[in-house]
């Protein structure tokens, strides 16, 4: 006698990942992507699905918090699904949370805001743990090797940008253009010379935060003016800006609203399972 087929229900997944080794998230021709290492895991665990994730990051991004919507068969337990994974998954690619989600949530429609960190060095080489995570602003060809760049000049130029306005100089043309609203722009020392810049909003489009970062490191380094800064964000102004290398980038965290955000405060605070090395820890190792 046939067995009945089980119906699938929804599922939310919290995934981090060390972007150096793949493509990007979204599966592609020429891989490997983050997409791939999910579903291949997924397979391999005998829970097979299609991964849809809160946005596609690039090549070479990182993700301390990606969350991902998917329909896995009824009798799947959720609660174990990170250890029966990880046998499958590369050290890059770990999940540390699956759970079902509450209401009609979905990983991308559902989200309300995210935070994108950056992190640099400033007058010192990366530490070697953090060399795959860092700029190092000092030796980039880009911003003219030997000109000085100061913490407070490039927090200044990056406070500058908040606000809600059409970011159009500071993305790809691939992304519509329509107000985005920059909540925040602040830069953390973490010590060793190792600096964070923190950018939170409603939304950014393909490539913005690297080229606002990239853009306020030329103007702080005197190879842009700050004029051409002003007009950029206040009229779309082109300006021949830089965009941030990728390895320097991190998704850090995925916002919903409280009704139907599927982490509680403490997870969110110490999700289990992260790895508590960079590019994902608050300050540098030694």
């Amino acid at each position: 006698m046939a067995r009945p087929s089980l119906k699938r229900i929804p599922a939310v997944l919290w995934t981090w990942y060390r972007g150096g080794n793949f493509r990007g998230f979204q599966r592609q021709v020429e891989g490997p992507t983050v997409q791939d290492a999910l579903e291949d895991a997924l397979e391999q665990a005998g829970s097979p699905a299609t991964v849809m994730p809160s946005g596609r990051t690039d090549r070479g991004v990182h993700a301390r918090m990606q969350v991902i919507s998917l329909r896995l068969n009824e009798d799947v337990p959720l609660d174990s699904l990170p250890a029966r994974l990880a046998p499958h998954l590369s050290p890059d690619v770990g999940l540390c949370i699956a759970k079902r989600p509450p209401g009609a949530f979905h990983a991308q429609w559902s989200a309300s805001g995210k935070e994108y960190r950056y992190h640099l060095t400033l007058g010192a080489p990366p530490l070697e743990a953090w060399r795959p995570y860092a700029l190092d602003v000092a030796a980039e060809e880009s911003l003219q090797p030997g000109r000085r760049v100061t913490p407070e000049r490039l927090e200044a130029l990056l406070e500058r940008a908040v606000g809600t306005r059409d970011f159009t100089a500071f993305h790809e043309r691939s992304s519509p253009q329509k107000p985005r609203t920059l909540a925040s722009a602040t830069l953390r020392e973490l010590g060793g010379g190792l600096f964070e810049a923190r950018l939170t909003g409603d939304g950014f489009a393909r490539y913005q935060v690297r080229y606002l970062v990239g853009s306020a490191l030329k103007v702080a380094a005197g190879l842009l003016s700050e004029e051409q800064w002003h007009a950029a964000l206040d009229a779309g102004t082109a300006l021949p800006g830089f965009k941030a290398p990728a390895h320097g980038l991190v998704l850090w965290e995925v916002r919903y609203p409280s009704a139907v955000d599927p982490f509680g405060p403490g997870e969110r605070l110490h999700p289990p399972g992260l790895p508590d090395a960079p590019p994902f820890t608050g300050a540098p190792p030694g």
